[in-house]
């Protein structure tokens, strides 16, 4: 079962990731993470979600080649991807087409796996459109490689201030 975790900044997406990871750990747990420390604040970061995991969970940190990881995980694992918007941006080098692709088969991947895959990324598109070009093509790319993942997920959530709401089916 794929599942994919969606919302604002600060909204709760990880924690609920990693509530329902733990429901669903029957084969243990592995966390792939995508991002990378590159200062300190992420650095800091990175340190506050590692602490909140349960020590017995595999880490491993990937920032591009989630299909790789997923593999690595075993079929019967839970594997909690952290995060789609990190991904997305560390794939930003590649042409759009290109990135859509691999978004694609990484997500078709996740949904064919026996064990549950949860998916975290954040929900950009709410606000204004950016003013510059690059601004308005990440956000423009994370959409359309959210809305990849959601398309081949059973079920999505959007969180709200700690809360889940359960999407519904894509029309």
């Amino acid at each position: 079962m794929l599942t994919l975790i969606t919302g604002g900044a600060r909204s709760g997406k990880s924690s609920a990731a990693l509530r329902l990871a733990e429901q669903d750990a029957g084969a243990g747990v592995v966390f792939v993470a995508t991002a990378t420390p590159d200062d300190v604040d992420m650095a800091a970061r990175i340190a506050a979600h590692q602490a909140e995991r349960p020590w017995d969970w595999a880490t491993v940190e990937e920032p591009v080649d989630l299909a790789a990881a997923l593999r690595r995980a075993g079929p019967d694992a839970t594997v909690v991807v952290d995060c789609l918007t990190l991904w997305t941006m560390n794939m930003f080098d590649r042409p759009d087409d290109e990135v859509l692709t691999t978004a694609t088969r990484h997500a078709d991947l996740a949904a064919g796996r026996p064990g549950a895959t949860i998916v975290v990324t954040n929900e950009v598109g709410d606000g204004i459109v950016p003013a510059d070009a690059d601004t308005r093509r990440y956000r423009d790319l994370l959409g359309r490689v959210n809305a990849t993942w959601s398309r081949a997920a059973d079920r999505a959530w959007l969180v709200v201030a700690g809360r889940r709401l359960e999407l519904g089916p894509i029309p």
